[in-house]
């Protein structure tokens, strides 16, 4: 059984803690269909709250799968050349499928969704149809506001104003884009201070020596996926996980090959770039 108990607060759906610090299953709600006011505004609350929403027993189409996401923004689409996504039968949708085939699984190192971009992706939506027969193929979640209330008062002091380079090469190849993100965010909608690097596409911090980045970088990204503050979503057929990218770092973990992992994935354009804390 997922969570601790439903939270009462709630009272369209249902909204069960999954671990301490990061994410929530949403209970008494269908995706197959359009929601109504109430069923919307309490979903909204939920995200902000949690910042990772996960869904069982939905076996959703495209359409839906479209217009869950839309509800919350304007569906985007990847910044890469190089991914594993591939092309659907729909535009607004990526299909996502891993098998002994398949080379190299996407997003097997942390990360926050291609921060490498000016505008990095608001959200993603997966939804896996098909999953390992025996385990495997979590996703590790990390809650990004704990890990920078977790920090010093010192360190806190010495990250405010710094900036990063994230650059997306090293995931995609050439031609993908880079930017200059604040080291320490906030927030635009819970208005909370939040630690904005990660392992995957930040490479350097700009207003200090390499030698001094590289420290610093190694320490952060370190601390960003700590245990206290992260957790691992079982998958089970016809699952949804649905992040805020403003705030979690994720990773795919890929000890299933070469079982089947399949679904599909729709991402939520940003409305704006990170802005310092």
């Amino acid at each position: 059984m997922d969570g601790a108990g439903p939270v009462t607060a709630y009272r369209a759906i249902t909204v069960t803690p999954y671990s301490p610090n990061v994410g929530a299953v949403i209970g008494n709600i269908d995706l197959t269909r359009p929601l109504a006011e109430t069923e919307l505004a309490e979903l909204r609350r939920a995200f902000t709250e949690y910042s990772v929403l996960y869904f069982r027993d939905q076996e959703i189409g495209h359409d839906d799968h479209a217009r869950l996401a839309e509800y919350f923004g304007t569906i985007g689409q990847h910044v890469g050349k190089k991914t594993n996504s591939q092309e659907s039968d729909d535009p607004r949708v990526r299909k996502f499928h891993a098998d002994g085939e398949t080379p190299r699984v996407s997003g097997n190192v942390w990360h926050t969704d291609q921060s490498c971009a000016s505008r990095p992706p608001l959200a993603s939506i997966l939804y896996l149809h098909t999953v390992p027969p025996h385990g495997g193929g979590d996703t590790g979640f990390a809650n990004m506001y704990a890990a920078y209330e977790a920090l010093s008062d010192r360190m806190k002091a010495y990250l405010e104003g710094l900036t990063a380079k994230h650059d997306g090469v090293s995931q995609f190849g050439e031609g993908t884009p880079d930017a200059v993100h604040p080291v320490i965010v906030r927030h635009p909608e819970s208005g909370r201070k939040l630690i904005y690097v990660n392992d995957a596409f930040t490479t350097r911090i700009n207003e200090v020596s390499q030698e001094e980045s590289a420290a610093i970088l190694k320490f952060l990204c370190d601390h960003c996926i700590r245990p206290e503050w992260s957790t691992r979503f079982r998958w089970e057929p016809h699952s949804i996980a649905f992040w805020d990218n403003r705030c979690i770092q994720h990773r795919a973990t890929s000890d299933y090959l070469p079982n089947v992992r399949s679904g599909f994935r729709v991402q939520i354009e940003g409305t704006a770039a990170p802005v310092a804390g």
